[in-house]
């Protein structure tokens, strides 16, 4: 599979990257710890939820024996904001092959109260010790080629401070998902698109945690507009990525009542399915 485009000279290496710092926790005792939530991944002012569930992923990861995601859900309960937070983790149960955790990201809102943005609960392995069989019927989203799809370098300059997650991110967008950005979307709930890290960083189980919720809403292809909040969020990651892009496709096939899932599969560059997600998100009609 091709490299991006727009890859940097000198690329970033996982642990050593802006996704990393910006996602590392310091701990202040045994399940606590403390980070500041950077506004670098932001959309208008909200935190984005693939970030968060990343940096709850890491507290997990030190937390539990073992150090890999298998499957992770999370209610958000109210909108993260940049700056500091305090995120608590608790071991539900320690086995041979899996562990499970929960894990709680607190911040304190204008009047010093104590607020809790998330919760998740999750399950940990060691995804080298899985056996190599695998018999599915998935296949890879039919993507164009990365250089034929585009990216927010390539429309009309965004609003200051509008989405700021983009400037980290190396996004092309399936042209035929992308009628939206002209006026005229499809009416299919569908986004596909090429993803990594701006600068260079190979993806990781944490980074697929952030993959399944960078795109851009799927209610944008149905015709709808504005911020597309996540009410729960669960990602099955099934196997540790190769090097280079991945590849994600989104598809929403039911709107009601205000609500819309969002089905999320994210392709590596060896062809592998490497995480599967569901999302129940609110939308604004009318």
């Amino acid at each position: 599979m091709p490299e991006a485009a727009s890859a940097p000279a000198v690329r970033a290496t996982i642990g050593d990257s802006e996704f990393d710092r910006d996602t590392a926790l310091t701990r202040r005792a045994p399940g606590v710890y403390d980070i500041d939530l950077s506004a670098g991944w932001t959309i208008i002012s909200a935190v984005n939820g693939g970030y968060l569930l990343a940096v709850l992923g890491r507290a997990l990861a030190d937390t539990l024996p073992h150090a890999d995601p298998f499957t992770i859900s999370a209610h958000y309960l109210t909108a993260s904001q940049p700056g500091p937070a305090v995120v608590r983790t608790d071991v539900v149960r320690t086995g041979r092959t899996l562990s499970t955790g929960q894990a709680s990201l607190f911040q304190y809102d204008a009047e010093g109260r104590e607020v809790e943005r998330i919760r998740v609960l999750a399950s940990y392995g060691d995804l080298d010790a899985l056996p190599a069989d695998v018999r599915t019927t998935a296949r890879p989203p039919a993507i164009p080629p990365l250089e034929h799809c585009f990216g927010p370098e390539d429309g009309p300059a965004p609003v200051d401070g509008s989405s700021a997650i983009a400037d980290r991110l190396m996004l092309k967008l399936d042209p035929s998902t992308l009628g939206w950005a002209l006026g005229k979307p499809s009416g299919k709930g569908e986004m596909r698109a090429w993803f990594g890290l701006a600068d260079g960083r190979d993806h990781d189980p944490l980074s697929l945690l952030l993959a399944v919720d960078a795109l851009p809403p799927t209610a944008f292809e149905l015709g709808l507009k504005g911020w597309v909040p996540t009410v729960e969020l669960t990602v099955h990651v099934r196997c540790r990525p190769a090097p280079g892009p991945l590849r994600v496709s989104i598809t929403t096939r039911n709107l009601a009542g205000g609500f819309l899932e969002e089905d999320a599969e994210v392709w590596d560059s060896a062809d592998r399915l490497v995480a599967q997600s569901r999302q129940l998100a609110r939308v604004r009609l009318g």
